[in-house]
């Protein structure tokens, strides 16, 4: 049975009026037949109206062939995300280098997730792969092949992980039709019945089975599948046998409530049907090595056929599916990526509606997921197609050296989706990222010493290397040169340079010009040390030296204790003060810079900051990449303005607020407008990350009249 044999009546009906829209457009007749196909299945897994009526703009090219005001405006966001994922993801790009288990396949995977908005605009573009496979007789052999092997190589494992079945099986046959023809006749005839002769089968089987259970007192869930040919294939390859001996064409999983019910399952088996000897494997008395646990056994079902039964718990279901045993990592074979794996777990959570997160049904949730899970890494495109996987924040720099070492020491600039970049502006999800390279290595050494150019430590490792094999010499006059224009910078003379180097650990001034140049210590290093040998540098400090000129610094008002655990960590500052800057009040996660200022310390901004970009450009060499060290227990200070109607017991709520988060109030005061019949309450707490903060304000708004609950500044 295909997938979309019954679409919901109402989006059927709107879905053909669609269609003769476009035909009225004169948009080409075959292409709307196989986009309907794409909308019809994507209706059918989703029950989205408007997500399957913008696949069939999309994928029809009416997205692409009329203006933008003729597209109904309730469809253009999915037409618009649709063509994003489809920008990057054409067969004909990856022909040549896509293997079912090749490296940028897995990439490819993993950047899909992350550049979709929400998870089902995936299983759209599932349905849109599907449909190109199903009218893939009307394209060239190439063609019909190029979109075969990524539907095996990309398409067909996604939607193994994902959960959704019935696009993985059908993916995986058609491709194997058009990639193994011969293989794909000789098992489709050696099978001698249809596959929706096979689901019919396993459906009674099913449904007798579960009348026996439940004569025997057992409550149980009975699922069946019908092997598909692909799987078939597989098989046999990894167990060479007949056709006649392979006992799991039919399979039937019965999920019971505990261990014992399980057993009590498996003798009702083995009572009606008799078991097939050789095949029974006892999982949960003992278990596999990645901790998957079900019983397995055959039996001879009705007319003769073998069934495979596996009989399991709830909690050992979830785990196969979800957990360290989970069956889309055994059937393709990859190491295990812990991260990768929460978050396809999450995603396939969304789509469960049995876990009562439909798909569209909590669009904050979605999102949140999102943000938390699939920002850690960036993944961005070389014009021929290939994805480059790279860490957050990554610039176009680090992208030039995760393509090629020699492209990294040759860059001169770069283009992202044709557009002049600088070489230290971080890249977004699904740039096309284009370099523009000398003809020879110079790699230049503030790429090193400064920070914002190369935010992966790969990249660093590589110009580090380039410059250590330059002579020792060169890279000594290097580093003195760029040490002598920092300390004139700062006010200081050349004689503060021995201490500098003693504090910095390096054995001589030599070999301190020869870190400076080969990027070990940084120019921020260098300006810290310096700075903390100033007189108005923090208490403890050594103070032989004095910058030159008459100049002063405003005194430190707030400053962490030496030694002190904040909630910011950054190398190479020492003692130095580290405060948060008012202007922007950074909190975690958010992404944050340090900047070094004189007689101030450290004043970390968020990355977003005006401020701070107006700052950097005047002395970008102050710029010092910090990062978030929050200990359990502590937390970030931040302050808070509630505004509410004037009432009585309003403080004692909005204190319970906190209370039931587990926060304590740090500070709290409390003015009235009796005018206008209003109160305005600021407090302060301390939280640990933005997400905490962001569930504070949404449960402090939820108090009965309050206006409005904002963080403040």
């Amino acid at each position: 049975m295909q997938v979309a044999d019954s679409v919901p009546n109402n989006i059927a009906v709107a879905l053909d009026a669609e269609a003769e829209t476009l035909r009225a457009a004169e948009i080409a007749p075959a292409d709307i037949s196989r986009a309907l196909i794409a909308a019809r299945v994507t209706a059918q897994l989703t029950e989205d109206a408007a997500l399957a009526a913008a696949v069939l703009w999309h994928d029809s090219g009416a997205d692409r062939q009329l203006q933008p005001r003729d597209i109904p405006e309730t469809y253009q966001q999915g037409t618009l995300q649709l063509r994003q994922l489809g920008e990057f993801a054409q067969g004909a790009r990856w022909e040549d280098s896509l293997t079912p288990r090749g490296s940028q396949a897995e990439v490819l995977r993993k950047m899909l997730l992350a550049v979709a908005s929400e998870p089902k605009i995936i299983v759209a573009r599932l349905a849109i792969q599907l449909a190109r496979l199903r009218t893939a007789r009307e394209l060239s052999e190439n063609d019909s092949r190029a979109a075969a092997l990524e539907a095996r190589a990309v398409f067909a494992p996604l939607a193994n992980r994902l959960g959704v079945w019935q696009l993985k099986w059908e993916l995986e046959d058609l491709a194997f039709r058009y990639l193994e023809p011969a293989e794909y006749r000789q098992i489709a005839a050696a099978l001698a019945e249809r596959r929706s002769d096979r689901e019919s089968y396993v459906e009674q089987f099913c449904q007798s089975l579960r009348e026996a259970l439940q004569q025997a007192g057992i409550t149980a869930e009975v699922q069946g599948r019908a092997k598909h040919i692909y799987s078939i294939h597989r098989k046999l390859l990894r167990k060479p046998r007949s056709l006649e001996r392979l006992y799991d064409l039919r399979a039937v999983r019965v999920i019971c409530a505990s261990v014992g019910e399980c057993y009590a399952a498996l003798g009702v088996a083995h009572g009606r049907w008799q078991y097939i000897p050789g095949e029974f494997d006892d999982y949960i008395a003992t278990p596999k090595e990645n901790g998957y646990r079900s019983i397995h056994t055959a039996v001879i079902g009705p007319r003769d056929m073998p069934v495979e039964v596996q009989i399991r718990t709830r909690e050992m279901h979830e785990q196969a599916e979800l957990g360290v045993a989970a069956h889309w990592r055994y059937k393709e074979g990859l190491a295990r990526d812990a991260g990768y794996e929460r978050k396809i777990e999450w995603i396939r959570q969304v789509l469960n509606p049995e876990r009562n997160l439909a798909i569209g049904g909590d669009l904050d949730f979605i999102d949140r997921v999102r943000k938390e899970l699939f920002e850690d890494r960036i993944y961005a495109l070389t014009p021929k197609g290939e994805v480059i996987d790279l860490p957050k924040g990554a610039t176009a720099l680090d992208f030039a050296y995760a393509v090629h070492t020699s492209l990294g020491h040759r860059c001169r600039g770069a283009k992202a989706n044709g557009r002049i970049v600088p070489l230290d502006q971080a890249l977004t999800n699904g740039a096309i990222v284009e370099i523009i390279a000398a003809k020879h290595e110079q790699p230049s050494r503030d790429w090193l010493i400064q920070d914002g150019y190369l935010i992966s430590p790969r990249s660093r490792a590589k110009l580090r290397s380039w410059f250590r094999r330059l002579d020792a010499s060169e890279n000594e006059a290097a580093g003195r040169s760029l040490l002598e224009r920092e300390l004139a910078r700062l006010g200081f003379g050349l004689d503060l340079v021995p201490a500098l180097a003693a504090d910095l650990k390096a054995s001589d001034p030599a070999q301190l010009y020869r870190w400076l140049a080969e990027g070990e210590v940084s120019i921020a290093q260098l300006s810290a040390a310096a700075l903390r040998r100033s007189p108005n540098s923090s208490p403890g400090s050594t103070r032989t030296h004095a910058p030159q000129g008459n100049r002063s610094s405003p005194s430190v008002s707030s400053r962490r204790k030496p030694g002190a655990a904040g909630p910011i960590s950054a190398a190479g500052v020492g003692d130095l003060p580290i405060t948060l800057a008012r202007c922007c009040t950074p909190v975690p996660p958010v992404a944050v810079l340090g900047y070094l200022t004189v007689g101030r310390g450290v004043t970390v901004h968020a990355t977003s900051c005006r401020s701070l970009q107006r700052m950097c450009e005047l002395h970008p060499e102050r710029a010092l990449q910090v990062e978030w060290r929050i200990a359990a227990g502590s937390g970030v200070p931040v302050e808070l303005t509630i505004v509410a109607w004037d009432r009585q017991g309003l403080v004692r709520d909005l204190s319970q607020v906190l209370a039931d988060a587990r926060l304590s109030i740090e500070m709290l005061s409390t003015e009235t407008h009796r005018a206008a019949g209003t109160a305005t309450t600021v407090l302060r707490t301390s939280v640990s990350s933005l997400s905490l903060l962001t569930t504070l304000l949404r449960a402090l708004a939820k108090v009965d009249q309050v206006i409005s609950a904002k963080r403040s500044g």
